[in-house]
């Protein structure tokens, strides 16, 4: 694995990542690597129970398109968090999208 901060449980320096919590896009810095996720800033949800249908690319191409079952949203609003607790999913999703493409290279 390149990035030995990324093992679950692992403690990284606070100054090895850094996110951008971007109004279109978000983007993840680790040090050492430069920018390594890159994604718009959309979560899809089913409607209903709430649970992530899709963030970033996936959830962009959802926006206009879905079923009434399923919203896509973008918590940030004007550069300021809109729905916290959406933003926070996307980001924790984006983390650990990160980290799974992270594993699949190594």
């Amino acid at each position: 694995m390149r990035f030995p901060f990324f093992k679950p449980g692992a403690l990284f320096p606070a100054n090895a990542i850094a996110v951008d919590l971007g109004t279109a896009n978000t983007l993840i810095y680790v040090k050492g690597e430069g920018i390594v996720l890159n994604e718009p800033s959309v979560v899809a949800l089913d409607r209903e129970t709430r649970k992530i249908k899709g963030v970033g690319l996936e959830a962009k191409r959802m926006l206009g398109r879905t079923p009434e079952s399923i919203i896509a949203i973008r918590p940030m609003k004007d550069g300021v968090i809109a729905d916290f607790d959406q933003a926070s999913r996307h980001r924790l999703r984006s983390l650990g999208h990160h980290r799974s493409r992270e594993a699949r290279r190594a």
